[in-house]
Formats: structure tokens, C-alpha cells, sequence
């Protein structure tokens, strides 16, 4: 597939508790499922075109790829399953291979609230071979995409945001989670209390049911492992071939996964790595001809923004935006991912010697996501799930310690992975009482060794929590999603196997780049 934008906030994109109310570990729900689930999950689906208007180019893409779209009905509150209901838009493309046919394979993007039903036919395509044995399933996870919406109305975004330099910039920060969390309440406080992963994953098996499947197998990335996690815990039974790729710590998800020091402590060798082979074509690039020269030309640029914003095109960028630019271009290690930061370093220090600047196509489209409302109903979805998976403090001075203690190793980094979120200001806190997740059910973890935003540390803590599964570390890297974007052929044949037999690898196992 073509490689997504996986960025550090939304990856991950990351002690969960959840106002659904507890489900005991290993206990398969479905078995004893309360009678008021019973019209959902044999509600009939009614599978058709998905072009929504003229102008949907994802629909139209999706018919011609003969996808098939449906809408299906589950319990806002699983507590409550006789009251009010919500949507989830999924989408099927059916298996080719009917002689190995595998039952349906959910894929989902992570974020937590990437919309996912544009990226069925890629999946398809693909996997290939493996793929054809399964119904490739997207679902579009509860408040995003095309499902029942969460949007809160946001003019730009914290996501993802850094408390910049100094106190002022992050007394900026505050001000702003503060305004979102305030919009959000006005306008979802009725929808806000359900957006986590637990009930998502309720949500997975009200689909399988629907499906007629007795198992649902699972490709998730990123924020998407916690989900699958999630599912493997709450139903155990009903697992089918499980994939966790760039697995996060399933103990500290949500929010907690931007507080994750083994994250920022890889994101500054990252950047001095760039750095290193931005000096060796300084002919070129007229970034510095050291290692040293190139961070300082970035240092320049980001101090400079703290003191007065810069311009940039028609957007003034200051010491908040910069970091988390920076961090979703080391994303991967890619010679095109370089180039493009290569790209935006130049234009931050054209901007910063002459007072303005013109952005980059690719930089044009990241700002517009950061500091206009443009992508306001993905962010309020995604910001919704991050601070229902995970409690957050309330606290401004003990963030601002935080930050204070962070920059110290990381001066441009610590206070991206530090900062203060609109989580702080959520209406309610989760309650706790969420199933730690621990499971025995098999499932295989694919793992960057190099990875910035899922770290191996957090792979191999999911490893540990699911007793049974195997791993895959490819080593030498630091992609945000490998299996069918790295292009590793240790990695996809692997992961292949699993998929088409149900058997995983007898040992974990480690590839080469």
C-alpha cells in the first residue's frame, strides 16, 4: 500500500478505563451476551453503492474497485443497548479465492480515527495472493469517517502540538486545549463519554455477527493494535489470524502514548541522523555542511518562530507547529521523506532570514491540517478516542514541570512528547475499571526496531501482554507501519504465511532491512 502519514499524535499514531463499564479478562462476551444485542447483530445490511453525492471521489474509487459499502447499527452505550444508537460505515470487498476461503479481515489505519474505507482496494491489492482468501472489512471506527461524526467545530488543531520554548508558548497551549475541550463539550457532551477503544471493539464484533462470521481476523497499525488488543481480550473465541503492526504499549494507550519518554528519546538521534545526511549533500540541499550545522540551522528556525511566528505562505508558524512538522517528516527513513524535510528546513530558514517564505505543496497541506479547520471532524474523533482510552492529569503546573524536565535531553522534542493536550479539560474523566490487557489468544506483532512513534519498547510490551503471540523486529529502520509498506520481503512473506495457514512463526523472529 502507499505509505500513510502516520504522524507521532496520530499514531499513535498509544490503563485504560471506559464508561461502558468492565469486561472481565478472557471472558468471550459473546457467549453471554446480553438479549438486547440480539437485533444488532442479526440486523440485515443493506449493501450498496458507496458514492455519497457527485462529488464523492472516495466512493466512486470504491465502486469501481466493486467494494461494497453498508451502514450498521450498534448501541451508543452497551449498557443501555435499548437506547440510542449510532452508526458504523463498512465497507467489503469479497474474497476471490473461494477454494481458500479465511472469513472476513478487518484492517484498520490507527489515529485512533483514520478513516479507513478508502484504503479497502489498496489492501486488496496488496496482499496479493494472501488477501484473496479473505473478505477485506473496513470499518470506520465509532464518531469517524463516515460513521456517526464527531466534530467539535475546531478552527485549528493541537494535534500535534509542542509547548514551544519557552513559558509564553506554553501558556499559549493551554489556552487552546482549554477552547477545544469547551467546543467539544458544547457540542458532543451526549457522544463524548462512549469514544474509546473498548467500545470500538465491541463495535468489531456487532460487525462479525452481522457478517455471519464465526471468527473476525484483524490488520491493525499503530493505535490500531490497542483496538485488536482490545478485541483479542474482550472475545477471545471469536479471534481469528491476528496482526498488530507498530504495536503500541496496550498498558499506556491513548493520550498516554505522547507522554511515552521512549519515544521522544528517539526522535532527537533521528533528527542528528537526518542531519548527518543532509551535511553530505549540502551541495544540493544548503542545509550546512556538518552534522552540526544542519541542527543548527533547525534551532535557528525554531527559536526564531518563539520570538515572532514566521511567515509561511498565508500561515504564521511558530515554536508549537515546528517540532511536530519535523517529527511526522522522521516518520520513516526514506530517501523521499528526507528530501521533504530537507524541503521544509529550507523553507523555515528562508522564512526566518528574509520574513517570509513560500511552502512546499507537501508543507502547504500539513499546515492547512494544523492551523485551519480543515480536518477538524478527524482530529475531534481522534482527540475523543485518545482521552476516553486514557485518564490525563489536570494539572497545568505539573505539565509545565514535565516540559521543563523534558527539554533538558531533548530541547526540541521533550516539550512535542510533554505537552499539555484538551484531555486535561475533558469533561469527565474514564472510570476505571477497563480489562488490562492479557491475553493467551495467538496473534503475530510486526515491529520497526528503529521506529519514533511505536518504539520497539512498546511492540515488545504488547508482546508480553498478549502471552501467546510471536514477533517480528525488522531490524536497521524506523518505518511507522512495515508489513505491506516497508517492502520487506522477510516481513510480508512472514506475515503471508500466517495469514493463509493460521500458524504462527515457531520462534519470534528478526529480518533485515
Amino acid at each position: 500500500m502507499k505509505r500513510p502519514r502516520l504522524s507521532a499524535a496520530l499514531a499513535v499514531v498509544m490503563a485504560t478505563t471506559s464508561v461502558a463499564g468492565p469486561v472481565p479478562a478472557q471472558a468471550d462476551t459473546t457467549s453471554k451476551v446480553h438479549e438486547g444485542l440480539a437485533r444488532f447483530q442479526h440486523q440485515h445490511v443493506d449493501w450498496k453503492s458507496c458514492r455519497r453525492g457527485a462529488d464523492d471521489a472516495d466512493g466512486r474509487a470504491l465502486d469501481e474497485a466493486g467494494v461494497q459499502c453498508g451502514d450498521v447499527q450498534v448501541p451508543l452505550d452497551y449498557r443501555r443497548p435499548q437506547g440510542r444508537t449510532i452508526t458504523v460505515a463498512v465497507a467489503r470487498s469479497e474474497a476471490t479465492d473461494k477454494d481458500h476461503y479465511a472469513g472476513p479481515l478487518m484492517i484498520n489505519l490507527g489515529g485512533p480515527a483514520n478513516p479507513v474505507l478508502p484504503r479497502v482496494p489498496d489492501a486488496r491489492q496488496a496482499m496479493g495472493e494472501t488477501g484473496a482468501r479473505f473478505d477485506i472489512i473496513g470499518m470506520d471506527i465509532r464518531f469517524s469517517g463516515r460513521s456517526t461524526p464527531i466534530d467539535c467545530g475546531w478552527p485549528a488543531s493541537w494535534l500535534p502540538r509542542s509547548a514551544g520554548a519557552d513559558r509564553e508558548s506554553f501558556q499559549q497551549m493551554v489556552t487552546m486545549s482549554k477552547d477545544l475541550a469547551s467546543r467539544c463539550v458544547r457540542a458532543h457532551a451526549d457522544l463524548l463519554p462512549y469514544a474509546s477503544a473498548e467500545n470500538a471493539a465491541r463495535d468489531m464484533d456487532i460487525v462479525r455477527a452481522v457478517l455471519g462470521a464465526p471468527k473476525l481476523s484483524f490488520l491493525g497499525y499503530s493505535q490500531g493494535s490497542y483496538l485488536g488488543a482490545q478485541y483479542i481480550t474482550q472475545f477471545p473465541q471469536r479471534a481469528g489470524r491476528i496482526v498488530l503492526d507498530s504495536a503500541i504499549d496496550p498498558n499506556h494507550p491513548g493520550v498516554a502514548i505522547l507522554r511515552d519518554r521512549t519515544a521522544t528519546a528517539h526522535r532527537e538521534p533521528a533528527l542528528r541522523e537526518w542531519a548527518g545526511w543532509a551535511s553530505a549533500r549540502d551541495a544540493g540541499l544548503h542545509l550546512g555542511s556538518t552534522t552540526e550545522q544542519v541542527l543548527a540551522t533547525v534551532n535557528k528556525s525554531y527559536l526564531a518562530a518563539a520570538r515572532t511566528p514566521l511567515r509561511v505562505g498565508p500561515y504564521l508558524v511558530d515554536d508549537t507547529v515546528i517540532p511536530g512538522v519535523i517529527a511526522n517528516l522522521l516518520v520513516d527513513d526514506s530517501e523521499e521523506s528526507a528530501l521533504e524535510l530537507a524541503a521544509t528546513v529550507r523553507v523555515l530558514a528562508q522564512a526566518t532570514d528574509l520574513g517570509s517564505a513560500e511552502p512546499t505543496p507537501a508543507l502547504a497541506e500539513t499546515l492547512a491540517g494544523q492551523l485551519t479547520g480543515r480536518d477538524s471532524a478527524q482530529r475531534s474523533a481522534a482527540t475523543a478516542m485518545l482521552c476516553g482510552d486514557s485518564p490525563a492529569s489536570r494539572n497545568v503546573e505539573r505539565y509545565w514541570h514535565d516540559v521543563e524536565r523534558a527539554r533538558v535531553g531533548a530541547p526540541l522534542f521533550g516539550p512535542l512528547g510533554s505537552n499539555i493536550t484538551p484531555c486535561a479539560f475533558w469533561p469527565k474523566l474514564p472510570q476505571a475499571g477497563s480489562p488490562r490487557i492479557h491475553s493467551r489468544v495467538p496473534a503475530l506483532i510486526v515491529q520497526a526496531a528503529g521506529d519514533i512513534n511505536a518504539t520497539l519498547e512498546m511492540g515488545q510490551a504488547m508482546h508480553r501482554a498478549l502471552a501467546r503471540s510471536r514477533m517480528i523486529t525488522l531490524s536497521g529502520v524506523r518505518d511507522h507501519g512495515v508489513y505491506l509498506f516497508r517492502g520487506s520481503t522477510c516481513v510480508d512473506a512472514a506475515v503471508n504465511a500466517y495469514l493463509a495457514s493460521g500458524n504462527l512463526p515457531p520462534a519470534d523472529l528478526t529480518c533485515a532491512p
